[in-house]
């Protein structure tokens, strides 16, 4: 039988990733079954890695504030998964972290999603997620993609990287906190309250 667990151990016995198995580092991420809503970004950073859990730094604090959640719903729920582009800390290049692998996701998302059957709504945050799930062509910005979000409702919604590094995009985008995040809250809202009934 096929569980979290097993692909867990499938992806730390995997020869690309026994750099890190060897180092005492486990993958991740997080698919529980009971899951409705996924979160796809990029990498873990560093800071998250050597915590051992994800988003575990500012940019999960501002994330968890976009999705208007606390640290309890994100992380002990069961609702919530995330699955990055890769699972490992991808290193650092002259500016910021390495792209992720591009040969990891299409390998383990596939068998993780097929555990998750109630996902209701995907969030893919940055360009890596953006382009792969929603086969983008390279030219295409995360601007341009968050700015017509509507067009990919009702499963994916796009976002930009909640690091606190994006706060100058920020600024010179405010339409993002006065429309894309309001609808943000409320559907993710809609889907949290209809597992209280």
């Amino acid at each position: 039988m096929t569980t979290q667990e097993t692909i867990k151990q499938a992806i730390m016995a995997d020869p690309a990733n026994q750099e890190f198995t060897k180092a005492g580092i486990e993958p991740l991420f997080a698919a529980p079954e009971t899951a409705k809503i996924l979160i796809i970004g990029q990498a873990p950073g560093l800071k998250t890695q050597e915590a051992g859990l994800y988003f575990k730094d500012r940019s999960g604090d501002r994330l968890r504030d976009w999705l208007g959640m606390d640290e309890a719903t994100f992380y002990d729920s069961g609702l919530i998964s995330v699955l990055a582009m890769d699972f490992y800390f991808p290193g650092t290049g002259k500016s910021g972290d390495l792209p992720p692998r591009p040969d990891f996701a299409p390998q383990w998302h596939p068998k993780l999603m097929a555990l998750m059957p109630q996902i209701e709504l995907v969030i893919l945050i940055g360009t890596y997620a953006q382009h792969y799930y929603l086969k983008q062509k390279k030219s295409t910005t995360v601007t341009q993609t968050v700015r017509n979000y509507q067009t990919y409702l009702p499963k994916y919604f796009p976002l930009v990287h909640p690091s606190p590094r994006n706060q100058i995009w920020m600024a010179k985008n405010p339409w993002f906190e006065a429309e894309v995040l309001p609808d943000l809250k409320k559907r993710v809202a809609t889907i949290l309250k209809a597992t209280e009934s």
